[in-house]
């Protein structure tokens, strides 16, 4: 499954460098000279990094082939991708969201409750969109206290709710 890693925003300068909207953690190991990024859509790359820097906060990145702002201008709006199997997860209570789509959620009595049709990352804590047989869906905070166990081989995660939740 390929992941969104960037954006690219817009040119900065006149020499082909972009301002790229970062959308991982992992920044240094991604954008690093000579790597190779995918794009979205599959046309514009992959882009090979010749040059990166911090400036203000903003990730700036020069790509092999791209000499001038006119072409810079011309990568605006391009994802920069990721398979998620080039990095999976590296702490064990780290999960991607498309592991998690689709796992059955349990009670911890065993009581089946539904399965997870979205993760959701509002700030503060993430949230499970966890749909129920009946079609209804519910809210579940993606906190260790209310979601003790996710096996994701097993295809499940096991919940202890909050008394009334499932009645919102």
């Amino acid at each position: 499954m390929q992941l969104v890693v960037g954006r690219i925003a817009r040119a900065h300068g006149l020499g082909g460098e972009v301002a790229v909207e970062v959308r991982t953690d992992a920044a240094e190991e991604r954008f690093t000279v000579g790597a190779g990024i995918e794009t979205d859509p599959p046309e514009r790359g992959p882009l090979v990094v010749t040059r990166v820097r911090w400036h203000s906060g903003r990730l700036l990145v020069t790509f092999d082939g791209v000499a001038d702002r006119s072409a810079a201008d011309e990568l605006r709006g391009v994802l920069l991708v990721a398979d998620s199997s080039s990095s999976p997860p590296t702490d064990p209570e780290e999960f991607w969201d498309h592991d998690l789509d689709g796992l059955e959620v349990r009670s911890v009595d065993g009581e089946v409750i539904g399965v997870i049709a979205e993760v959701l990352h509002p700030p503060g804590s993430d949230l499970l969109v966890v749909r129920r047989p009946e079609g209804t869906e519910v809210l579940v905070p993606f906190v260790r206290d209310i979601v003790p166990v996710v096996d994701v081989a097993a295809g499940r995660i096991v919940v202890d709710l909050p008394e009334g939740l499932l009645d919102l």
